[in-house]
């Protein structure tokens, strides 16, 4: 019996390589509405949370903030397909993982219509049985919520089941949820930015994925 039969993904910065895309989005977004802007180390801190988390703080009832979620969804549709490209090794790593029969699931804050483009361009698709998005649930990662509904989906228990990420937040959501946790190291985010959420496994590249599963 191997260790782990269940297998939860993050999506950006674990599956896909978007990080760019998103970082020229969230740029593009206070430029076009005038506010100052912010670093890159600014919006990394938030990468893996969902968009209005990402802008809360223009969330005055004006309706700032649906603009700019508005904003940002446009210009990261339109610039999605020339940016954005699968990392080294995940697509073999996770046709490997289906063929020895582990279950699936995408984990992600990105709402369904971006997380279906994404593995539809790279060709992930297949591999992925079910889907939690940012609007399938109240309370985004870290909350426990989006891993506990990836089990319920699959119909599994959090006894057998891993979840790899690329940032804090997909840690502290995949151990609130009873779940091992796995950080993966080919993303934004370096060990050190990692360490404090204490992950159960390193991952430094995708094969290794397998090695530890036993596939």
């Amino acid at each position: 019996m191997t260790r782990y039969h269940t297998l939860l993904f993050d999506l950006d910065g674990t599956l896909i390589d978007s990080v760019q895309l998103i970082l020229d989005s969230y740029h593009h977004t206070l430029r076009v509405h005038g506010i100052p802007a912010r670093s890159d180390d600014d919006w990394l801190r938030g990468v893996g949370t969902p968009l209005r988390v990402q802008f809360a703080e223009w969330d005055d009832g004006s309706g700032m903030i649906e603009a700019l979620v508005a904003t940002y969804r446009e210009y990261n549709l339109a610039n999605h397909d020339s940016m954005v490209t699968v990392y080294d090794g995940i697509a073999e790593m996770l046709q490997a993982v289906r063929a020895a029969g582990h279950r699936t699931a995408l984990v992600t804050s990105k709402n369904r219509q971006g997380a279906l483009r994404g593995l539809d361009l790279t060709g992930l698709t297949p591999y992925i049985e079910e889907l939690v998005c940012a609007d399938d649930v109240v309370n985004p990662k870290p909350h426990p919520e989006p891993v506990e509904m990836a089990l319920r989906l699959l119909g599994v228990g959090p006894e057998r089941a891993v979840f790899f990420g690329d940032s804090v937040h997909d840690m502290h959501s995949g151990r609130a949820a009873g779940v091992k946790t796995a950080a993966v190291l080919w993303g934004p985010f370096g060990r050190a930015d990692l360490e404090p959420s204490n992950p159960d496994h390193w991952i430094e590249r995708p094969q290794e994925i397998l090695q530890l599963i036993g596939a």
